[in-house]
């Protein structure tokens, strides 16, 4: 086992090693994570470990390798992928796909977009891997054996016999790269047989992380899965481009299959690779992963944020709203967030995603929405409601502004509480500074942006017949965003 914790650098340094560009794989429900993780905010851009998201922090690793990063996302998210592309410092194209088709498709138009010499590293968005130089140098080790033409994935050394992973079992050196041969891939097996492979001393968790040549990947999916590549050939091919994204052909990319690149073409390929990795890793799969990302006190509890844990043991709270207190509990989970609350047995989470299609059958909005809602200029978060009231909390950032947009249903008074807003009504346009408020009548065509440096913050309260998001004529807009009439939910609202 000695070996495949420390693969050597084979005498390539960081300033010798090949371009590798690195790509995100950012789809994902992550509903095992709910009530933090919804569908309109999945897991991997939910704020989890010091108030950074997964998203964040894969970046803030991948900037270790490459200051521009590519990322395959779904439409519906691209504003969040984009906010923490910013905020983690890189650059890049987003791949804009018009519905999941899982990662043999996510991967195959990434490398239809590169270069065929191209190196791509492609990472999930929603693992947790904290090491970043330890991860860097690993990365830069593989690279010899996926210029060799192996389809090089990373296997990370058990910490113990977990079933929740698939494994890979390591066969054969190869002669001129550090690393293995693939014997087998094994998917995620029983307790009884994950303690068996544990205790044989070679086996890795299958990471989900590959490094491969653009060229060997078109390749392999040439052989391996050629509708699928056809299907991506289409898609790609007839994309439509608006800035930094780039958006895939909707009819030629729904006829792709779904299918993971594990099925779709590594199982059965002859060049595959494994490189172990020796750091901590987690794919944060559930609310127990989370839980052991936290030091444990020694009654075994483990909290985020605001909790107080008294007489207890074993429990997990995570708190970022409100304090929240925990007496007496054994073997609880307990995640608060502004709008649901979770209580389970920790032998129980498992079952969340059950839950979450419970309460979706039921019609409960907490089931898939946030009460917080990310928009490119900003956010709002909706306060409270009534039978024909709304009140919001606007956060635009430096530089947001909304769509110059009307209601037919609703009239709104807006209250400046932080910084200075830029308003226009009706043709109007004037400075709101805190304290002060205007008022936007029914139908009256209007905007709001900041035009300062820091962060605008605005009361609105909405008044009228009909309250819902789809109530938004647009008339111009600069994030390109589809006019909504209302009744049609064919774009996201404003």
């Amino acid at each position: 086992m000695s070996q495949l914790l420390s693969p050597s650098v084979a005498g390539m340094s960081a300033e010798s090693s090949p371009r590798i560009k690195p790509v995100v794989l950012c789809g994902g429900s992550g509903t095992r994570l709910w009530p933090l993780s919804r569908k309109a905010l999945p897991k991997q851009f939910a704020p989890l470990i010091g108030n950074k998201s997964l998203l964040q922090l894969t970046l803030e690793r991948l900037r270790s390798l490459s200051l521009e990063v590519s990322c395959v996302a779904s439409d519906e998210h691209r504003f969040l992928v984009k906010e923490a592309m910013d905020t983690a410092g890189v650059q890049g194209e987003q791949i804009l796909e018009p519905m999941g088709r899982n990662t043999a498709a996510a991967m195959a138009v990434a490398a239809l977009q590169a270069a065929p010499d191209d190196l791509l590293l492609f990472a999930p968005a929603d693992h947790h891997v904290p090491d970043i130089e330890l991860f860097a140098q690993t990365v830069r080790t593989a690279a010899p054996a996926a210029l060799g033409g192996h389809f090089v994935t990373f296997g990370v050394v058990p910490t113990h016999p977990s079933s929740a992973y698939g494994y890979i079992r390591p066969g054969a050196a190869l002669a001129d790269a550090a690393g293995r041969s693939v014997e087998k891939f094994i998917e995620k097996p029983s307790p009884e047989v994950a303690t068996g492979l544990l205790l044989q001393g070679d086996h890795l968790w299958n990471a989900g992380i590959f490094l491969v040549q653009a060229r060997v990947l078109i390749e392999a999916l040439r052989m391996q899965a050629p509708d699928i590549l056809a299907s991506c050939i289409k898609s790609v091919s007839t994309a439509t481009v608006d800035g930094t994204f780039r958006r895939l052909d909707p009819a030629h990319f729904a006829t792709c299959r779904s299918e993971s690149i594990d099925y779709a073409v590594l199982e059965a390929h002859d060049r595959v690779a494994v490189l172990p990795f020796a750091g901590m890793w987690s794919d944060v799969g559930g609310w127990n992963a989370v839980a052991q990302l936290h030091e444990a006190d020694g009654e075994g509890n483990r909290w985020s944020g605001k909790a107080t844990l008294v007489h207890s043991t074993n429990t997990f709270v995570h708190a970022p709203v409100r304090p929240v207190v925990a007496l007496g509990t054994h073997d609880l989970v307990v995640i608060d967030t502004q709008d649901a609350v979770l209580v389970a047995h920790k032998d129980q989470v498992d079952k969340v995603k059950d839950v979450v299609a419970l309460l979706t059958r039921q019609g409960c909005e907490q089931a898939t929405e946030h009460r917080r809602v990310v928009r490119p200029w900003g956010a709002y978060d909706s306060v409270d409601h009534g039978d024909r009231f709304q009140v919001k909390r606007l956060t635009l950032k430096p530089g947001g502004k909304s769509s110059l947009q009307r209601h037919h249903h609703r009239s709104e008074h807006w209250v400046v509480v932080k910084g200075t807003a830029l308003v226009t009504v009706d043709g109007e346009t004037k400075l709101v500074r805190e304290n002060e408020s205007v008022y936007v009548p029914m139908g009256a065509t209007h905007r709001i942006e900041n035009p300062g440096r820091i962060q605008l913050e605005v009361i609105e309260v909405q008044a009228g017949s009909y309250l819902g998001e789809d109530d938004i004529v647009r008339l111009d807009d600069s994030y390109g965003r589809v006019t909504l009439m209302h009744g049609s939910k064919t774009a996201a609202p404003d």
